[in-house]
C-alpha cells in the first residue's frame, strides 16, 4: 500500500474526504433531559441534567440513563431505585443547563431554580411540571461501566401536557418545541422532514396508477 511520506494511514487524509478520529462519544445529536430523583428514603428531591440517555426496549418499555458516580444524584438514584425523565422544551433550555452545572449538594434546585415539583403517578420522586413530557421509571439493572453507571429502567407511567393531545386523543409531541444536545451545545429542533416510512410511501398520483 502506498503511503504519504512521513505520515501513517491514521494520520493522513482518508478516501472520500474522511479523516481518522479518536474513539469517543461522537453520537450526535442526542436528547437532553432533566432527571428528577429523591423525595423518598431520606433524600430530598433533586434534579440532574443528562444527555447520556436512550430507548432500549418497547415491550416492556425501557430506557437507560448513564450517570457519573461522583454526581450527587448518582447515589440518590441508586438507593431509591427510581427516577423521572422530564423532557424539556426550548423554553426550559436555560433551566436545563443550570441544573447541569449546579450541584444538588449546594442548592435546592426546585426552589432556587423556580422549578415546579408536581406529584408522579407511580414513583416517589416528583416530576417537573413545566416540562411537556414526564417519564416515570423504576430501575431493573445497574451496570458500572467505567466513568459512568448505567441505570436500566422500565417505564411505569407517562404524563404529557394536555396541550399536546388533540381532539382525537393523539399525542403531537412535535409541537412541544423540543431541544437536542450536540458536543456541548443546545439546539432547537428544525424543520419537519417527513414521518417514518415517507421514503416508500406512494403518492396519490402513483396510487391512481
Amino acid at each position: 500500500m502506498t503511503q504519504t511520506k512521513g505520515k501513517t494511514p491514521r494520520q493522513g487524509k482518508r478516501a472520500g474526504g474522511k479523516k481518522s478520529w479518536k474513539p469517543g462519544n461522537m453520537l450526535s445529536p442526542v436528547p437532553v433531559v432533566l432527571v428528577s430523583c429523591g423525595g423518598t428514603k431520606g433524600w430530598k428531591p433533586n434534579l440532574i441534567t443528562i444527555a447520556w440517555i436512550g430507548s432500549v426496549c418497547s415491550d416492556p418499555p425501557m430506557l437507560s440513563i448513564s450517570v457519573r458516580p461522583e454526581r450527587y444524584s448518582h447515589d440518590i438514584i441508586k438507593t431509591t431505585g427510581e427516577f423521572v425523565v422530564n423532557v424539556p422544551s426550548a423554553d426550559q433550555a436555560k433551566t436545563t443547563d443550570w441544573c447541569g452545572v449546579v450541584s444538588g449538594r449546594d442548592a435546592d434546585k426546585f426552589s432556587t431554580g423556580g422549578i415546579t415539583a408536581a406529584p408522579a403517578l407511580k414513583v416517589g420522586c416528583p416530576i417537573v411540571a413545566e416540562c411537556p413530557l414526564n417519564i416515570e421509571c423504576r430501575i431493573k439493572k445497574t451496570l458500572p461501566l467505567g466513568s459512568h453507571t448505567l441505570f436500566l429502567a422500565q417505564v411505569v407511567a407517562v404524563q404529557v401536557s394536555s396541550a399536546l393531545v388533540d381532539y382525537r386523543g393523539r399525542l403531537n409531541l412535535q409541537k412541544a418545541g423540543l431541544i437536542a444536545y450536540a458536543h456541548g451545545h443546545y439546539f432547537a429542533l428544525g424543520r419537519h422532514l417527513g414521518h417514518f416510512g415517507f421514503s416508500v410511501r406512494k403518492t396519490k398520483k402513483n396510487r391512481r396508477g
